[in-house]
């Protein structure tokens, strides 16, 4: 799942910065020159790689599609040389049609594409509901009926909760929304302006309580330099994604995708739609990695000779296993050399099939940058899918897990959403008003999440694979590990998901390190030598 969490994170991070700005392109930028916790992306380039050679690399984007027409993405899109464009014919019979930029796994041949799915948790709730609903543990013959039924509670237990907090959610919104669109519109009626200012706003007095709530907010939003047009935007966007599809157990987007859902080795179904509808959340994902740099327009990608593949399996709400299975495999055979994934769920229907698809991109020395999640959780307790530990207890050697960094100094520098864990994050980097390209109009906006922070990671790798290109993945891993700044390892951090319990930064992840490319590139080029 992907969209809502980014939502939720950009008005949250949004009220909580209510009295900073971040910096502009702030991901790019360096600690000791501009004094913000960036990747150091410009001072590399100036400083170790001017001159130097660099071998052009594909990476995948694994996501809600990728608007390849876009002014700062479409000269480093990905093209398939073999494909003539829009014959219906399979010209490089790879057994997908038209797969000019990538492919679609959540379309049919005649065009037709998902842009709303289930979540996990409701998939699998209706899949034990009628053989488990309404029966008690007595009822319960054998071992095997115990155990399912035990899962089924903790199923139930978890469905119900999200059903709950779903409401809740939706109600909050509503309310946002109304109380700040009616203090703009009564600000507006009020002056008779068309455009209501952040002075408009604080000046503004009302006897109504709902008023003086949507004041409180619509002062935060602004003060933190958000215009309150985009606010409404937003909140209005949040709730349309909202809708009850994520939840209800009816709905089945697979009549719409036309293939046999149960078969995991059936893989050639879709279309070459890799934008689709909703693609706000992989064009922004492949601009931070990507967008064209000193095009004089937009803003500056990390990597400067890499394509972006994009593979569309990610649908508003939860991805599906086999979908993600076949994105892995269709990346690797067509020459992608690291993926980025920026989507995660709690629930999973066929873990083995995304595990036989991890394994075989480490067999051909592909590397996978996956997004922690956006839910505050320790993923060392509580899982989230895909997981680097396979179900055998092994461990690829590919399989990289990222949580996400403020552009706040100090005790702030952790993202308030960003899952954690001592075992399993291997880094963190920044996450946080990440400034990047979004689909449709050749447009730019800023967006929050470990979802931002994966493709941060998936750059700076991509860079490293570009100018060294003789490094493994477990190399890469190593190096961007072992590189990362350890400056604030020791240092106490208000710890994700609460409002002041502090932890050591240590303690949120394997190497207590944030990402970085200057430092990441100087030992690249030790190991090398």
């Amino acid at each position: 799942m992907k969209k809502i969490v980014v939502l939720a994170s950009l008005f949250f991070v949004a009220t909580t910065n209510a009295q900073n700005k971040r910096p502009d392109n702030w991901f790019n930028l360096d600690a000791s020159i501009d004094n913000v916790n960036g990747v150091s992306t410009e001072r590399t380039y100036k400083e170790l790689l001017i001159g130097k050679k660099s071998t052009t690399i594909i990476v995948g984007v694994l996501d809600s599609g990728v608007d390849y027409n876009h002014e700062d993405l479409k000269d480093v899109m990905w093209t398939n040389v073999g494909e003539i464009p829009n014959n219906g014919i399979d010209d490089d019979k790879n057994g997908y049609v038209d797969d000019i930029h990538g492919w679609n796994f959540l379309g049919n041949k005649d065009g037709r594409n998902v842009e709303k799915d289930n979540l996990e948790i409701a998939r699998v709730y209706k899949s034990l509901k009628d053989k488990y609903d309404g029966k008690a543990e007595v009822d319960m013959k054998t071992k095997a009926e115990k155990k399912e039924f035990k899962y089924w509670q903790k199923v139930k237990a978890d469905y119900d909760k999200e059903t709950a907090e779903q409401e809740a959610r939706v109600n909050q919104y509503k309310f946002i929304k109304e109380a700040v669109s009616g203090v703009v519109e009564k600000i507006k009626k009020e002056k008779g302006v068309e455009k209501v200012t952040l002075e408009d706003i604080k000046a503004f007095k009302s006897d109504d309580k709902k008023d003086m709530q949507g004041k409180m907010i619509a002062v935060a939003q602004a003060s933190s330099g958000m215009e309150i047009e985009d606010l409404i935007e937003k909140l209005s966007e949040a709730l349309k994604s909202m809708d009850n599809t994520r939840l209800d157990v009816n709905y089945n987007s697979r009549e719409i995708v036309g293939d046999n859902y149960n078969d995991v080795t059936e893989k050639y179904y879709g279309n070459g739609d890799c934008k689709g509808p909703g693609a706000f959340h992989g064009t922004h994902v492949a601009g931070i990695i990507a967008a064209s740099r000193h095009n004089g327009i937009g803003i500056d990608g990390i990597a400067d000779n890499v394509r972006i593949m994009s593979l569309r399996c990610v649908p508003d709400g939860d991805e599906r296993d086999k979908d993600i299975a076949n994105a892995i495999r269709y990346a690797v055979d067509n020459g992608a050399s690291i993926l980025n994934m920026s989507f995660g769920k709690k629930y999973t229907s066929n873990k083995k099939a995304v595990d036989d698809a991890v394994k075989y991109a480490e067999s051909k020395g592909v590397l996978l940058i996956h997004a922690a999640g956006n839910n505050s959780d320790d993923i060392d307790e509580i899982i989230h899918y895909p997981c680097k530990k396979m179900e055998n207890g092994k461990i690829p050697s590919n399989f990289m897990d990222v949580g996400a960094l403020s552009w706040k100094p100090g005790d702030e520098i952790v993202a308030p959403f960003s899952n954690y864990g001592k075992k399993t994050v291997d880094i963190f980097a920044p996450g946080v008003d990440i400034h990047s390209t979004v689909p449709d109009n050749n447009q730019y906006k800023d967006a929050s999440g470990t979802s931002m922070a994966a493709p941060v990671v998936a750059g700076c790798a991509a860079v490293l694979k570009s100018y060294f290109p003789s490094l493994t993945p477990k190399q890469i891993i190593k190096i961007l590990t072992k590189s990362s700044i350890k400056s604030y390892k020791e240092s106490k951090v208000i710890k994700p998901g609460s409002r002041d319990e502090m932890v050591e930064f240590s303690e949120l992840s394997k190497h207590g390190g944030i990402v970085n490319l200057y430092e990441a590139v100087k030992m690249a080029q030790s190991m090398v030598k």
